[in-house]
């Protein structure tokens, strides 16, 4: 017994030493087992493969895998198919390129005219991102106010990165994890400075930008970014911003799961959902969504629920009903869609209950951009983190907030059309229910 563990450590040495090298041309697969790291790198001996490294963290569960050849097709070998068995394998999937919607800046947003400075929990910021339209829409300076709540934990935010020096964000940050890289940190400016990383075996793009312009970047100078390769730079920082501004004085945890072309593999996302847990988020922010289901995703729903992490989704930009994930994984996550400042459904936003728990307002919002500034665009990944901030309330209110009770809380919302579920986020009210729950 002692020799053949002894032989599976070698080999499991072998193949992870010279894995990096045949990952550059190779197809990856998410694998998820019942028999840890030795039953997968078993299956890789048969089938040709190679094992790049756990998804999970310490659950031994869930793996990247790497191969020459279509490991699906290979592995529907009636010989294989009983190895799979045999060594506990749960499900293989393709490590699907995923992308988020495309920042669209917009010039004519009116926060964006008052830029007077005020104090907003100990920082500086411009009075047209805390006054702006959609926080007196959702109640939440009344919120704020009548509750005594700021916010409190830690909001994991799954995106492209954060610009870790914006003077808004910077007190409250937490170092986060660079997906795409493999690495500790989370900046957005990385992908501008030094190309963005290879995602599904592509070769790497190198981003020029003058340092000149990203030095001194405000709205005028912002649409230089503002497309290519850089079509979603600055959504995580804005997607940060929105959850600041209901929960200012909440921790963020970035993890950058998407480059600035918005490309990220789902193994990124399933990667940042473990780290999350692992790493104590109280919620998670998912401003993305992707059409298919996935048995990987849907085991770290799964895990980061059991270990009591409230989830938030955006429910998607496609005006459609049907179904996209996680945001359609309820009552495991809630989906967010969006309104405009006249509470009615965002002619862009998905609908309709299978996706959407409520919505918020996501047109022209606001928010804190790379560069030390602000900017605004439209979409649900922009309605979801005011109901992320939101949950970060509730935890300041009272502990014990769960996924359950956190979505019954926010279901005190004002109802709007059946096909928006619930109706458009009232923080107060949400705050008020959660303290008045037993």
């Amino acid at each position: 017994m002692r020799r053949h563990l002894l032989v599976i450590a070698a080999l499991a040495a072998f193949l992870l030493a010279g894995s990096q090298t045949a990952a550059a041309a190779s197809q990856r697969f998410i694998v998820r087992t019942g028999g840890g790291l030795s039953s997968v790198l078993r299956l890789c001996v048969s089938a040709n493969c190679q094992v790049q490294g756990s998804l999970d963290g310490n659950v031994g569960q869930t793996y990247l895998v790497t191969s020459s050849q279509n490991l699906l097709a290979t592995l529907l070998n009636p010989v294989l198919n009983l190895l799979e068995s045999l060594l506990g394998i749960q499900s293989v999937e393709p490590d699907t390129l995923l992308s988020i919607p495309a920042v669209s800046l917009q010039s004519a947003a009116a926060g964006l005219s008052d830029t007077e400075p005020v104090n907003y929990y100990g920082t500086t910021v411009w009075s047209g991102y805390v006054n702006q339209p959609a926080v007196q829409i959702i109640n939440l300076q009344t919120a704020q106010a009548s509750f005594q709540v700021s916010g409190t934990g830690i909001v994991a935010d799954i995106d492209t990165g954060v610009d870790t020096t914006h003077p808004a964000l910077m007190p409250i940050l937490l170092p986060g994890y660079d997906f795409t890289r493999n690495q500790p940190g989370a900046s957005e400016w990385l992908d501008v400075g030094e190309g963005m990383p290879a995602s599904g075996g592509q070769t790497p793009q190198t981003v020029f930008v003058q340092q000149s312009t990203a030095a001194v970047l405000d709205q005028s100078t912002a649409a230089v970014l503002d497309g290519g390769p850089y079509s979603d730079f600055g959504h995580g920082t804005m997607t940060a911003g929105l959850i600041h501004l209901v929960a200012p004085t909440a921790k963020i945890l970035p993890l950058k799961a998407f480059s600035a072309n918005g490309a990220g593999n789902l193994s990124n996302i399933i990667a940042a959902l473990y780290y999350a847990v692992q790493n104590h988020a109280n919620v998670v922010n998912m401003s993305f969504d992707v059409t298919s289901a996935s048995p990987a995703l849907n085991a770290a729903i799964a895990y980061a629920n059991k270990n009591g992490v409230v989830l938030v989704a955006s429910a998607g930009n496609e005006n459609t009903s049907a179904r996209v994930y996680p945001a359609a994984l309820n009552p495991y996550v809630m989906g967010i869609a969006s309104t405009s400042d006249a509470d009615t459904k965002s002619s862009f936003s998905n609908y309709g209950n299978a996706d959407v728990w409520i919505a918020a307002p996501g047109e022209s919002v606001v928010s804190t951009y790379p560069g030390a500034t602000y900017a605004s665009s439209s979409g649900t990944s922009f309605s979801c983190p005011l109901v992320t901030g939101s949950v970060a309330l509730l935890l300041d209110a009272r502990g014990g907030v769960t996924q359950s009770r956190a979505s019954s809380a926010l279901a005190h919302a004002r109802p709007l059309t059946p096909n928006l579920n619930n109706g458009r986020l009232d923080v107060y009210q949400a705050v008020l229910a959660w303290l008045s729950a037993r």
